[in-house]
């Protein structure tokens, strides 16, 4: 498995032009692929503020594109019917001509489930939820006429048409918790998704992961992995926050290099526009040389 750097962008307090912008700059400075999440209220952030669709703001940046693998990370199985999602990502991987990344997870954003009258079911029921819905939508992209009853989701027969312009849309889940979710990965996922920590809990956690595939029958190398970083690169500004690292690109690259050899394969940059262009052109031109 190759390297792979692309940027995550969380589609709030912001035109969509300036989406669609920074998204055509990761393309042109070689960027592999780019994600969007699944919020509708904006997160980490004051929540008095615009927030797009995530899938269909998706689509609308597949078409805008040409190369850029398109993802989503991650939608949440609250607010998500397996099959309607599975619909939505099949018609933006033909959008795209087979460019189309998936992500799933079990939701955690309560103050969109109070405001829009979602449910929220415990942590144990979402992650129910999360494992039916892993496992419809993989038998939809893969099978003929699957069926399925299960607690929360169900399909009988059921046609699904077209399938995937890929052999079939890679299943990524996001998240840490080692006893349902890391499972979870083990057993239906394609690509474990996790926002960077310290290397000594990285380590905990893929641990705990290879151990679940283990369990499962299942070669961990099979499960590619991707981390989420947070950098200021190469500008003499203050950190925004705790979590994002700021300084020069070299000392980023010597940051990642432990996760790199414990496996990471994809690293997504968190871009959220206005791009940060220096930032931008030095994590692909810099960061990424150094660390292919």
């Amino acid at each position: 498995m190759s390297l792979r750097f692309g940027i995550h962008t969380g589609q709030q307090y912001c035109q969509f032009s300036e989406l669609l912008e920074l998204w055509k700059n990761a393309e042109d400075l070689g960027y592999d692929w780019a994600s969007v999440f699944d919020h509708f209220i904006p997160i980490f952030a004051p929540p008095e503020g615009p927030c797009f669709e995530g899938l269909t703001a998706l689509a609308a940046l597949a078409q805008a594109t040409q190369r850029l693998t398109c993802g989503i990370i991650v939608t949440g199985v609250t607010y998500r019917n397996p099959v309607l999602l599975a619909k939505s990502a099949v018609t933006i991987d033909h959008i795209s001509g087979g460019r189309m990344e998936l992500g799933i997870g079990a939701a955690w954003h309560d103050i969109e489930h109070d405001q829009y009258g979602f449910d929220f079911p415990s942590v144990g029921t979402r992650m129910d939820m999360l494992e039916e819905a892993s496992h419809i939508v993989q038998a939809l992209f893969k099978e003929d006429r699957p069926s399925f009853q299960g607690k929360h989701f169900k399909i009988s027969d059921a046609l699904f048409l077209p399938k995937p312009v890929q052999r079939t849309i890679p299943l990524w889940i996001g998240g840490g918790g080692e006893k349902r979710t890391l499972k979870a990965v083990a057993r239906y996922a394609d690509g474990w998704n996790y926002f960077m920590t310290t290397p000594e809990e990285y380590r905990h956690k893929l641990n705990v992961l290879q151990e679940h595939c283990r369990n499962e029958k299942r070669e961990p190398g099979t499960i590619r992995q991707g981390m989420i970083v947070r950098a200021v690169l190469d500008q003499n500004v203050e950190a925004p926050d705790d979590k994002t690292f700021v300084g020069s690109s070299q000392e980023f690259v010597k940051k990642l290099i432990p996760y790199r050899d414990m496996g990471v394969k994809d690293f997504l940059l968190l871009a959220r526009p206005p791009a940060d262009k220096t930032t931008l052109e030095a994590f692909i031109n810099r960061v990424a040389t150094a660390l292919r």
